[in-house]
């Protein structure tokens, strides 16, 4: 006899991730992170369980209304977006990754330090 706990549960995570809404996000969120849909969806599934995915929407939208207020660069890179609300990315990772953004902002334009960072995030959320 299998116990829920040992059940594989990608298929009903993968399920929760192409309703329609659901895609929505997703659609949404890889395109601000310059990802795959596939990719993002595969990562998500990885790392939350069910309840975050079932409000992933919801925590989508309020992490764009209230994350990295005042801060433009922790706002690009979505620092507290994907730490805090839809957590892809370790804290520490994204403190090292924000740090690093500023300080070669200082250096290379501030558009190009953002690419850089966004691809670390995106490096951090596959691995």
């Amino acid at each position: 006899m299998k116990y829920l706990y040992e059940k594989d549960l990608r298929q009903m995570k993968y399920n929760i991730l192409t309703s329609t809404r659901h895609d929505e996000t997703v659609r949404a969120v890889a395109q601000r992170l310059g990802m795959s849909d596939a990719k993002l969806r595969r990562a998500l599934i990885q790392k939350l369980d069910m309840s975050f995915l079932e409000n992933l929407e919801s925590r989508w939208q309020m992490g764009q209304k209230h994350a990295d207020n005042g801060d433009p660069v922790a706002e690009e890179l979505g620092c507290e977006l994907f730490t805090r609300f839809i957590p892809l990315v370790d804290t520490e990772a994204m403190q090292t990754i924000y740090s690093d953004t500023t300080a070669m902002a200082q250096n290379t334009p501030l558009d190009e330090a953002i690419r850089r960072g966004k691809e670390r995030i995106r490096e951090a959320i596959l691995s």
